[in-house]
């Protein structure tokens, strides 16, 4: 692969400019695609497989045009302090809001606000349901604004008037002054890095290139805008990653002495075989998501792994394009007095071979005192890595301590934040109505095989009224065949809350007793119990799960790295970073530490996605940092140092990069902490939580200390299984030594300093 990649890298460098124009085409066609793409159909939330869905499903074929998916709002009235909703004046405005609701020209129907069952026990509290002929994509700005300038009106007249439901939910975000802060931050550690402006912006621009690519290219294939902000997240971040290696690669062949040609044909046979596998194993942890059975986890990670491809091929070709043009001014302003700039491009040859003349001056040799600050950490760790071990696999274990109490949902308006109209109407309701008014469950009774349906719905409902945490039960609604009925039940607690599940799960169980005395079917849906089907189904998924994901990247490992010990404790490693960062989510957004400096509204359980989507996303970056830093490790012990003497080089070539790397990262994924949606703020503390630990402790400690304990052992792979797995070159061995071969390097000063202190 290695050599494959060598001469990518090289016949990219030389037509430079065809590779160029091809990027900016595939822009440009992608950009027009997306802008000619109808608006992506949603097609709600669905959990295939669940007898929520199952029920719901059911519905629309015995209740046809009775589900169709429009947006609604529910208005909820609160009369002022000591009166009464239904007084004269207060009723009077009450019933001129919804009025002038209901003549908007997409509105289908409006409720009464003073039916027996809007209104509460102690006549303080009403509220309106308002459903629309179309979604809540499609509801018009004057639509919208008629909604919002009523509910004024209300407000004018004394009451208090809150409104929740679809049409006042926004649409997704896609990014904001957080996320721009991320970038600059992102730019300011590339140019601390490289200490040159050109060096420090083709990363950005390449990232961006392909970022842009990967998001009109998920528009204009008609996925919903939901998918997006996870690739948004991983296509700027692993994009400016990627590209990050390669620059440095190429700055290291120029400081030996190869032109710029050689040097970008190297950069990215090595380094581009590294982003090769790193991207491999996101990709994979990203497809694997699809084990969920969830379509909109499937979505989600299908999009982002196709945003994570693109950021790889935009890598290894328009990278080394753009390197053609500026091959000088990607170097220090110190090295480039001493480099020489090729005075025109060189002509295409079938077989290209490497310069022997060097075009820049070898780097001097750092002195004594002036080892890289990686090398210098490596050898800290090496000479006491039993207790760095110890000390740094106990410190995640405490920090990953709260992860004991993960407590999974999927929160509603009750996770918004007490400013939003949502989150007052909802408290508003389960103040007047009861807690568990906001998520009612639907009961659907398929009497279609039974000998009385009345009888069966009459049976079912007695049992709902007997069972221990219902407060309420509606009458039942027969569809017009007459043989299916469905049945509100209100739980006496909230939506989320541990008993409502349990109550979900009795129901159930009483279908069975239903079934067999009347030939009755009797399931359970709504919001509520699709949001605990969804909850259990991706947790029982976690499992096979991390078995796909975890056992294919393993394997990827062992060919790339040719060892077994190797691989399992990088995903070992995962383990404990995975954990530590469930630990932090559940400190800040359950129990609430630190919640009001980074602006979590309310604590509750943790979104059910979470575990799935963090476990997904961590494993790929991690095993990006694992492929980076122990590639260059490995190549220094191929070559033959000795194991703890190449945990040094590697560290002294790798880690200063790798560490520009995780603070990329981290600040691309904190700037998300700044959005108001819930599940993107806690996905992007998690992960920028994930990086830290994962970069600073596993990679860059913990890898050094098993390594140096470990010793030759760490590198040995059974013949048998030498054998079987396909040797890829990964770290250019193969090709380094044919390129020696028929162009030996020059010794340089730098390399003769750098034996004498080996």
């Amino acid at each position: 692969m290695a050599s494959l990649l060598y001469r990518l890298g090289r016949m990219s460098f030389r037509r430079r400019r065809y590779f160029a124009l091809l990027w900016v085409a595939i822009l440009a066609a992608c950009s027009f695609a997306a802008l000619s793409a109808p608006a992506a159909e949603e097609d709600g939330f669905s959990i295939p497989g669940t007898e929520s869905q199952k029920a719901f499903d059911l519905l629309d074929e015995r209740f046809p045009g009775d589900n169709a998916e429009g947006a609604d709002a529910r208005i909820v009235f609160g009369a002022p302090d000591g009166q009464k909703v239904t007084a004269r004046e207060n009723r009077a405005a009450v019933e001129k809001v919804v009025d002038t609701i209901a003549r908007g020209s997409q509105v289908k129907d409006a409720s009464s606000p003073f039916a027996p069952e809007a209104v509460s026990k102690d006549a303080t509290t009403a509220f309106a349901t308002v459903t629309y002929a179309v979604s809540s994509d499609d509801l018009s700005e004057a639509t919208s604004a008629e909604l919002m300038d009523a509910v004024e009106d209300g407000r004018t007249a004394g009451l208090t008037v809150e409104v929740g439901g679809s049409a006042v939910e926004g649409g997704p975000e896609l990014g904001g002054v957080t996320e721009l802060i991320g970038i600059a931050v992102a730019a300011l550690v590339l140019f601390i890095t490289f200490r040159a402006l050109v060096a420090a912006g083709l990363p950005l621009i390449t990232a961006l290139i392909g970022l842009g690519a990967g998001v009109c290219a998920i528009i204009a294939a008609g996925m919903s805008t939901t998918t997006i902000t996870l690739a948004l997240m991983l296509g700027l971040a692993v994009g400016i990653d990627y590209a990050l290696f390669i620059v440095s690669r190429y700055r290291a062949e120029r400081d030996e002495g190869h032109t710029p040609e050689e040097a970008a044909g190297r950069a990215v046979g090595t380094a581009g075989s590294a982003v090769v596998f790193a991207g491999a194993t996101v990709v994979i942890a990203l497809a694997g998501l699809s084990v969920a059975g969830v379509p909109m986890l499937t979505d989600m990670g299908l999009a982002a792994a196709g945003t994570v491809v693109i950021a790889v091929l935009v890598a290894l070709t328009l990278l080394p394009a753009l390197l053609g043009f500026f091959p000088q001014a990607v170097l220090p302003r110190t090295r480039r007095r001493t480099a020489i700039a090729p005075t025109s491009a060189p002509t295409p040859s079938p077989t290209p071979t490497p310069s022997p003349t060097p075009a820049l001056a070898p780097a001097p040799a750092p002195g004594p005192g002036k080892e890289p600050a990686g090398s210098r950490w490596a050898r800290f760790v090496i000479r006491r890595p039993l207790a760095t071990l110890l000390l740094s696999v106990a410190g995640l274990g405490v920090v990953a301590i709260p992860a004991l109490d993960l407590q999974l949902s999927l929160p509603g308006d009750e996770a918004q934040p007490t400013s939003t109209t949502q989150r007052r109407a909802y408290d508003a309701l389960a103040d007047g109505f009861g807690p568990g008014f906001n998520g009612p469950l639907t009961i659907v009774v398929d009497a279609k095989g039974a000998d009385d349906a009345q009888a069966a719905a009459a049976q079912a409902r007695t049992a709902l009224t007997a069972t221990d945490g219902v407060v309420d039960v509606s009458p039942a609604t027969f569809n017009k065949a007459g043989d299916t009925a469905t049945i509100a039940a209100v739980p006496s607690t909230g939506p989320s809350a541990g008993a409502t599940k349990d109550l979900v799960k009795t129901i159930r169980s009483e279908a069975t007793d239903l079934k067999s005395t009347s030939g009755a079917s009797m399931w359970v849906t709504g919001q509520t119990a699709m949001n605990i089907d969804v909850s259990n189904k991706v947790t029982a998924a976690l499992i096979p799960y991390l078995a796909v994901v975890v056992g294919l990247a393993v394997l990827l490992l062992m060919i790339v790295f040719r060892s077994v010990l190797v691989p399992l404790k990088a995903a070992l490693g995962f383990l404990l970073s995975v954990a530590a960062a469930f630990g932090v989510i559940v400190a800040v957004f359950q129990w609430g530490w630190l919640a009001d400096l980074l602006g979590v509204p309310q604590t509750g359980p943790v979104m059910s996605m979470m575990p799935i989507f963090l476990i997904g996303v961590v494993f790929g970056l991690a095993m990006d940092y694992e492929v980076f830093l122990v590639t260059r490790i490995r190549e220094a012990h191929v070559h033959g140092e000795s194991p703890t003497q190449a945990i040094v080089t590697g560290f002294r070539h790798s880690a200063r990069v790798v560490v520009a790397a995780a603070v990329i990262m981290i600040a691309v994924f904190a700037g998300f902490i700044g959005m108001t949606d819930s599940m993107i703020k806690m996905l992007g503390l998690g992960l920028a939580a994930a990086v830290l630990f994962d970069a600073f402790i596993v990679r860059m400690t913990i890898v050094p200390a098993a390594l140096a304990l470990l010793g030759q052992t760490a590198w040995r792979l059974p013949r048998w299984l030498d054998r079987l797995l396909p040797d890829l070159d990964i770290e250019g061995e193969k090709l380094t030594r044919t390129l020696a071969a028929e162009h030996p390097a020059p010794v340089t000063p730098s390399a003769q300093e750098e034996s004498v202190h080996a």
